[in-house]
Order: C-alpha cells, then sequence, then structure tokens
C-alpha cells in the first residue's frame, strides 16, 4: 500500500463497548474530531468534508458568500434569546428577530431553531476550511448553551443592573421571571400607598408592574400599560367587569426610569407617575381589606394567563399601610425612601440591592423576603435546553389540533438545537457539546417515554404543531456515539406508524400534508432500519421517494405549492409564487444520498444532481450581505416570478437549510464502496478528494456544468480500485471515458453508472469524461404543453416580465441528433445564456432578481423542418401529443434519411387513424426530405 498522506492521514476507530464515543484519530496517535460510525447496513461510504476540497467554480463561488457571512455574524445575538430565557444578561445583544425572536411570526414561538442551523454551518464551514475563526465562534456557542443549561437547572438568580439610586433587578425579556412576595404583604390594610421605580424596556400592553390576587377575580395590579398604551391601577373583587381604575394619560418612556405610586384611602384613589398626580377617582369603594389575604402577590406577574411578563427593570418597592401625600409623593422621586419623610414602606420594602442569589430581603421589618421565580416553575429533567420554557413540550401532549400561535413545532426546535450541537462536536471534538446534545435527549426521553402510544401518534400526526423534522437521523447519529439504549429507545417513539405502514404498503395518502413536515421524517427512518434492521423503515423510505420524485416535483426538482402537497401528478395545477420551498428540496437531498448509501439506484442521484445544481444553487442570491444568507423560501414558478431572498420576517426554516446546504456542497461528490474496491464519482464538480486509506488523492478539473464534461487526475501514491463515473440520465448520446487518452471499452447507458474496471492507479493517470449537453424540455405531468428547459443539468429560465407563459417554438431547427439547442441564440460572453424570441434564456442557477419564466407554452403550430415550413399545421392526440412530439421522439438519427424514414412511418400512422390528411402528410414528408438539418 503507498504511503499515508500526511494532510489526511485518518483512521476511524471502531466502538469499544456500547458507551464509547466514536473518535477518528490521525496516525501521530493525537485525537481528532469524532465521527459518526457509517453502519454495516451501508454499501457505499461517505467521505467527510474536510476530505474533500471545492476548486474555483460556480460552487466555490457561492460558498463563499456563505462563508463570509458565518465568519461575520455575531454569535451572540444568535445566543441572546436563549440567554435572556435562561435569565442570564444578554450583553446588550440584539436578537436576529424574524422567527428567532419573540416578535415575529407566531409570537417567536419557533424561536432557537435558527442558532441551531447556524451552528451547523459553522461546523461545515470549519470542518470544510479549516479556518479557525469558525471554531471559535462555535466554542463561544457551545459555552454560552452550557451556561444557559446550568442556569435554567436551578433556580433563578438575580440580574443586577444599575439603578434609579444604587442596583436594581432586571428581568430580561423572555426570561419570564418575577418576583413572588408573601401572602402577608398588604396587611389587609384599609388605606394604602403602593411606589414603584420601573424601567420598562418593551411597549406590551398590559405587563404588570405588580398584581396581587387570587384569580381573574379578585384583584389590584398596576400594569406599565393598558390596552391604550398607559398606566392603570384597578382594584376589583368581581372581575374585569368589576374593576375601580385609575388610568394614566402618557406612555411611560422606554428605557427610562419612571416612578409610580398609588394611594388609596377614604374612598379616593390617586396614581401618580413621576411625583404627579395623573389620575384620581373618588368612588372608589375597595381597598385590600375588602381582598381579604391573597395567593398571588406578584412583581411582573399578571394573574392573567395570557399577559406578558414585564420586561425591564426594578428598583425600590415600597408599601405603606396609609396613603402618603402629595409632598411625600414627590420626595419619592428624587431620593431613596429611607431618605425622605415617608421613610420605607411599613407594610414591605425591596430595594432590589442582592447582587447574587433569588432573594430579596424586605427592609420593613416584617421579614416579608421575596424570592425569584420562573412562571413556569422549571425544567423537567436537567437535560432540557431551549430558548424558551419547555411549556409548549408539554401542551403539546394535550392537542388536538395544531395551533402555532400557541405550540409551535417544539421537536422540530429541538430537532436544530441537538444537530447543531451534534455536528459542534464532530467538526471540534468539544465534549461540552457532546453532553449537551446527550442531556438533550436524555430530557426528551424521560417525556416521551411516559406517554402512551396513542397520544404520541396523535402529536406527531399534528400539522406543524407535531412537526419534529429530522430529529430521529440525528439521535440515531448521536446513539451510535454514546451507545446509550435510552437514545435509540427514543429515536422510535417518534414512529408515525400510519404514515410509515402507508408507504411500506406503496399506498399514497400525501395529498394534502405539508411536504417539509413528512420529507426529513424518513431519512431518519432509514437510519432506524440501519439500527434495527426493520425493513418496513427502508421500504416506506424508498416506497416515499418514488410518490414525490417525480410525480410531486416540479423541474427544478422542488417540491409544494404554498407548503403543501397535492394530489399525485399535478404540476401544472400548483403554479403559483408559492411553489418549491426551499427546505423540501434540503431535505429530500439528504433522503436521496441517504437511499443511494443502500441501494445504488443512478435515479437517486440524477435527482441529486437536479436539486443542487438547480434549485439549491438558485436559492442563494448572488450577493455578499452580513446581515441575511439571501436565501429563499418560497421559488416561485408563476411566469415573471421574481425570487425573495429576504422571506418573510426573516430567520425562517429556509434561511436554516440554505446556510447549511450553501457550506457542503461537496458532500456527494465522491463515495466509496464499503471494502474501498471502488470510487464512485457521483458529481462532476471542480474538487480535490483526498482518500487517506488508499493513500491517493483524486482531483476533478472542470467548470461544469460550464464545461460539458471533466479531467480526473489521480495523485499521491498509487492505489487499486474500481472507477464508477455517473452516467447523467439527460446523458443518451456521445457520452466517453478515456484513461491517459485510450478509450475506455463499454456502451455508456443513460442513467446508470459506467465502470472503469480495476485497476493500479498511479500519480499522474488521468481519466477524461465527455458528457455532451442537448436542449431539452421536460414537459408538466398534467398539462404535455407547459415545459420547462434543461441544457445538460441545468434548467433555463426565461427573463421576462411578463405574467402569462411565453409562447415557445423549438422544433423549426431542430438537430438530428434531437438536440432542441439550434432553435437558441447563444449569447456572446455569457455562457449557458441564451435568446430565443427577443427573450434571454438563463441558468435557474444564478441568483439574481430578474422576473423569470421556469416554465413556458410549447406552441408550434406548423410543421416545420430545419427552418422549412410545410405550411401544414400540426396536428394533436386528445393526450396534446402532436405530430412533431411524436417525430422526435425517435431521436437520435444518424443521417437525414433516418429521420425521413420516422417522419414516414409516422405520417402514415396518423393518415391512417384519420389525424392528418393524405395530402397534408405527403406534404410533411416531402419537406422533411427537402429540409437541411444541424447534426
Amino acid at each position: 500500500m503507498a504511503p499515508a498522506l500526511p494532510r489526511r492521514t485518518l483512521l476511524q476507530a471502531a466502538l469499544l463497548g456500547t458507551a464509547a464515543p466514536a473518535m477518528t484519530y490521525a496516525a501521530t496517535g493525537g485525537a481528532a474530531a469524532a465521527t459518526v460510525p457509517a453502519p454495516s447496513a451501508w454499501a457505499l461510504r461517505p467521505f467527510e468534508l474536510k476530505d474533500v476540497e471545492l476548486g474555483q467554480g460556480l460552487f466555490a463561488d457561492k460558498r463563499r458568500l456563505m462563508l463570509d457571512h458565518g465568519r461575520g455574524y455575531d454569535v451572540n445575538r444568535l445566543l441572546q434569546v436563549f440567554r435572556a430565557g435562561a435569565g442570564l444578561s444578554t450583553g446588550g445583544a440584539v436578537a436576529p428577530g424574524g422567527w428567532e425572536g419573540l416578535d415575529g411570526e407566531a409570537n417567536g414561538n419557533l424561536r432557537g431553531h435558527y442558532t441551531g442551523h447556524f451552528l451547523t454551518m459553522l461546523s461545515q464551514s470549519y470542518a470544510s476550511t479549516g479556518d479557525q475563526a469558525y471554531a471559535d465562534k462555535i466554542r463561544t456557542m457551545v459555552g454560552a448553551l452550557t451556561e444557559v443549561r446550568a442556569a435554567l437547572r436551578r433556580e433563578p438568580r438575580v440580574l443586577s443592573v444599575t439603578g434609579r439610586f444604587g442596583t436594581a433587578l432586571e428581568n430580561v425579556r423572555g426570561s419570564y421571571q418575577y418576583v413572588d412576595l408573601p401572602a402577608a404583604v398588604l396587611g389587609g390594610a384599609p388605606a394604602i400607598t403602593l411606589s414603584a421605580w420601573v424601567k420598562p424596556t418593551h411597549d406590551a400592553n398590559w405587563t404588570r408592574v405588580f398584581d396581587f390576587g387570587d384569580n381573574n377575580t379578585r384583584y389590584l395590579y398596576l400594569a406599565a400599560r393598558n390596552g391604550g398604551g398607559v398606566p392603570r391601577f384597578a382594584i376589583t373583587t368581581g372581575g374585569p367587569g368589576g374593576e375601580q381604575a385609575l388610568d394614566g394619560t402618557a406612555a411611560l418612556p422606554l428605557d427610562q426610569w419612571s416612578h409610580l405610586a398609588v394611594t388609596i384611602s377614604g374612598g379616593t384613589g390617586t396614581l401618580y407617575v413621576n411625583g404627579t398626580a395623573v389620575a384620581r377617582n373618588t368612588a372608589m369603594t375597595l381597598n385590600p381589606a375588602a381582598l381579604g389575604t391573597l395567593r398571588n402577590n406578584w412583581l411582573g406577574r399578571s394573574n392573567f394567563g395570557a399577559d406578558p411578563v414585564f420586561a425591564g427593570a426594578f428598583d425600590e418597592f415600597n408599601i405603606w399601610s396609609r396613603a402618603l401625600t402629595a409632598t411625600e409623593i414627590t420626595a419619592l422621586r428624587n431620593d431613596p425612601a429611607s431618605a425622605t419623610p415617608a421613610d420605607r414602606g411599613d407594610l414591605a420594602s425591596y430595594d432590589f440591592s442582592e447582587t447574587t442569589g433569588g432573594t430579596f430581603a424586605d427592609a420593613s421589618g416584617r421579614g416579608l423576603h421575596a424570592t425569584l421565580r420562573r412562571t413556569w416553575g422549571g425544567p423537567s429533567h436537567p437535560g432540557f435546553l431551549a430558548a424558551y420554557p419547555e411549556t409548549q413540550f408539554i401542551e403539546l401532549e394535550s392537542m388536538t389540533s395544531g395551533d402555532y400561535t400557541k405550540v409551535w413545532a417544539p421537536y422540530y426546535t429541538a430537532h436544530k438545537i441537538l444537530k447543531g450541537l451534534l455536528d459542534a462536536y464532530l467538526a471540534t471534538d468539544d465534549d461540552r457539546a457532546l453532553d449537551l446534545a446527550s442531556g438533550m435527549c436524555d430530557w426528551m426521553h424521560s417525556r416521551l417515554s411516559k406517554l402512551p402510544d396513542a397520544t404520541l401518534q396523535r402529536m406527531w400526526g399534528i400539522f406543524s404543531s407535531g412537526e419534529f423534522g429530522g430529529i430521529v437521523e440525528t439521535i440515531v447519529d448521536l446513539h451510535s456515539i454514546t451507545g446509550k439504549a435510552e437514545h435509540l429507545a427514543l429515536a422510535r417513539l417518534f414512529d408515525l406508524d400510519r404514515l410509515i405502514d402507508a408507504c411500506a404498503a406503496n399506498t399514497d395518502t400525501l395529498d394534502g400534508l405539508h411536504a417539509n413536515q413528512h420529507i426529513p421524517i424518513f431519512t431518519g427512518y432509514v437510519r432506524l432500519y440501519d439500527a434495527t434492521g426493520e425493513t418496513r423503515y427502508l421500504t416506506a423510505a424508498k416506497n416515499f421517494w418514488r410518490m414525490v420524485v417525480p410525480h410531486r416535483m416540479y423541474g427544478i426538482g422542488g417540491t409544494s405549492t404554498a407548503e403543501f402537497w397535492k394530489a399525485r401528478g399535478v404540476i401544472a395545477g400548483t403554479i403559483g409564487d408559492t411553489n418549491a420551498e426551499s427546505c423540501c428540496t434540503y431535505n429530500l437531498l439528504k433522503l436521496s444520498r441517504m437511499l443511494f448509501l443502500h441501494d445504488q439506484d443512478p435515479a437517486y442521484m440524477d435527482y441529486y444532481e437536479r436539486g443542487l445544481y438547480n434549485q439549491v444553487l438558485g436559492s442563494k442570491q448572488d450577493k455578499a450581505d452580513a446581515e441575511k444568507p439571501l436565501v429563499t423560501y418560497f421559488i416561485g414558478l408563476r411566469p415573471g416570478h421574481v425570487r425573495d431572498y429576504t422571506p418573510k420576517q426573516g430567520t425562517t426554516c429556509c434561511e436554516g437549510t440554505g446556510m447549511e446546504s450553501a457550506t457542503k456542497y461537496q458532500d456527494s461528490v465522491y463515495f466509496r464502496k464499503a471494502d474501498s474496491s471502488a470510487l464512485y464519482v457521483n458529481l462532476y464538480s471542480p474538487s480535490a478528494l483526498t482518500w487517506s486509506e488508499k493513500g491517493v488523492t483524486v482531483t476533478q478539473t472542470t467548470d461544469y456544468p460550464r464545461e460539458q464534461g471533466s479531467t480526473l487526475t489521480v495523485g499521491g501514491g498509487s492505489a487499486a480500485f474500481e472507477l464508477k463515473l455517473r452516467v447523467p440520465s439527460w446523458a443518451t448520446s456521445g457520452f466517453r471515458v478515456t484513461v491517459n487518452g485510450s478509450a475506455v471499452g463499454g456502451t455508456p447507458a443513460a442513467g446508470s453508472y459506467f465502470t472503469v474496471p480495476s485497476r493500479t492507479w498511479r500519480s499522474g493517470d488521468t481519466v477524461r469524461v465527455t458528457i455532451p449537453f442537448r436542449l431539452r424540455v421536460e414537459k408538466a405531468l398534467d398539462d404535455p404543453s407547459l415545459q420547462t428547459l434543461f441544457y445538460g443539468p441545468v434548467n433555463l429560465v426565461g427573463r421576462n416580465t411578463s405574467t402569462s407563459h411565453l409562447q415557445v417554438g423549438l422544433y423549426g431547427n431542430a438537430a438530428l441528433s434531437g438536440d432542441l439547442l439550434p432553435a437558441l441564440t447563444p449569447v456572446p460572453g455569457k455562457p449557458l445564456h441564451y435568446t430565443l424570441d427577443g427573450t434571454e434564456f438563463a441558468p435557474f442557477h444564478e441568483g439574481t432578481e430578474d422576473p423569470t419564466h421556469a416554465y413556458v407554452r410549447r406552441s408550434e403550430p406548423r410543421v416545420v423542418f430545419g427552418n422549412t415550413d410545410s405550411q401544414v399545421a400540426n396536428p394533436a392526440r386528445s393526450d396534446g401529443t402532436t405530430l412533431l412530439d411524436e417525430i422526435w421522439a425517435g431521436a437520435p438519427f444518424a443521417h437525414k434519411g433516418a429521420l425521413v424514414t420516422r417522419v414516414r412511418s409516422t405520417v402514415n400512422s396518423w393518415v391512417s387513424a384519420g389525424l392528418l390528411s393524405q395530402s397534408d402528410g405527403q406534404k410533411v414528408t416531402a419537406t422533411a426530405q427537402n429540409a437541411t438539418y444541424v447534426d
């Protein structure tokens, strides 16, 4: 065997016992990053990202934009929602917003998911480039998430900030923290003054400064903002309809200290703001004595569960058993209570001077010390980690239908975080990341294993709320490292039996289902097959794939309309502005890859090329941006659609998967057989493979798809193996392979792999692959006249502002090979750009903001050959197939005579069927005979 290459000398260690992590070791003996061991069920083995370097070209250009975005983005912004949720300081960081913030869609119920995507993107970036900047960001994030979990495991602790007079308590928005006062705090006083310094940081209505009550019937509260945005005090024994209230006149300013005070005595209540009386009610019949001893006595929390928790800071809070005078109230505005004539409150007095712990001393002399708490208590298990409370997971267990404003796919978000942590561990070997990931699975198992199977089946069948993404795949991957039986058991708790059983029986039930909720499920089920050997998982996944490809697939490789699937075979009938959710293609590529590792059906890699070279590349805008990754959500296929690279409110699922896609373009270029006897070249892309086990490199030099072929050069030492070269399904003629200039025998078949027999490869050996492109069309399954254009692997889209389908004719100058390209005119200096009837056609993969036509209306009104018009109308069968369609279906033609023979036989058939007159048939045949053709 050739000597190992020092750059990639890596050998995989076997699992040592059931709990030993799988590690990869360098030849020098030093530990490198861990790996997920390949299962024995895989006939092929993928290479790691670090083993395949992208060369200059289309993919490298796209990736560079994402690498720069990842390197420059402040990860503290992503960590903001996690730190806030744990009651930790956010350091002034501003959350990204959109779905990754409290003000986004559905109240931010998906926050945390984007952070997981970002971790995966950073991990892939580091694995691909070795750039330490990405590793540093990963370690920052993992360290912060470790601190977050530690904070969630304990009771809340004070977050001390500069106050109005000394220190103050900060209640970070998203922490769901409040101050719990003892039941005797109001003392049953008939007269009272309540005084507080507050510094609100958010303008949500109905946030409470304080709220003392038993329920939604008996209470008194002071809201920083009522429904009109101004302070409101109310007291009642009869619920909202019986409130006796005081309303302010102006909103409290944000990020500034304001003093609020309420006095009640002798039937009169007064509300003061910054020492000035702003409301008075002289008909108040209620006071604290009328309420009695109340159960819930809170600062920052409402007795109405739907009201938001106060976000901001509290300084002094005092309660007196009398109504202070206006002069005394005014004095409180300028000095601490202890330095004013009123002195500290005699019922309760808190100055929030504590800088540690979660208890606040009462300086009134009554010993009514207060406690910092969370509205939701705390995690049910020490492994819990999320950017929001565990309540979404709890509520899902009793839901019967989806409502993402209450519960939005918590296990989906858990998956993104889990995957990010696992990828971080694999990239950097940071044990903290593995501990966090393992802990999350321990927590999920502790929660889900207690539920009846019927509850689980109901949960996973709920639209949106029950979505769990690719969590099964990640859990099985983690199990292969930890060896913990609970982790494999957890993966099986996500079985959605009705879906598995239907697909295993090859029964198509996809109509009406949410596409991206279900695609990643099957990648996980394939991994469950790997771990358990249960064939129903693999069978279901294979059948499912065939239900989508091609029956619900657009030409670019995308699927879904407005996120959902319609009936099988309906393509033209679904075209609109919300086609092809980008996440769907990301997940279909993963599933195709996974299935190909088991079963080397070339159709999987044909799809992979289609989806990767078209939708995935085209979903990334060709533009740099520090703030956003610039990735599409939907790709509308209606005429004149303009792609939106800043979708919705930002930080969407598709932007997350888009970041991942752009940093792993090389993950399926090469595979090897499990016994390393063969190397599969699945994609033609400029790249360099380091095959450490063999001691060789394979460098692929090409400008594909701007070049119609590729050159592979062996480097390093020497090694014996077969070379398996993918012959795309569209490469129907002219595919050729030479080794060191000599043709390799055999007949390449479109949609297969061409084998260069095993030989001992030596440094300098060169393989040239020639793959002639031709222009072809693909027809919508439900409307053959609606077609999309392909040149080799490249989908060509018309750039035109029209909102009606372009009428396109292509047969007029078709080549004998069947190539329709002669109908188009190349644009000088712009590879893969053509014009037709004044419209420029360009590769879909170009991430521009031009209005595009992905589908055109085929219009061949007359029979034309070699630009010679027969003056005969082009007849059609009832299914839409035209005479010219049937003639050209026989291409390629070896020579003109072969075409004329095809024309004559087809014409005779149509004449016999009464679809064409005898005289018109003669004209058609004569025109074909007399025309001149491009070869």
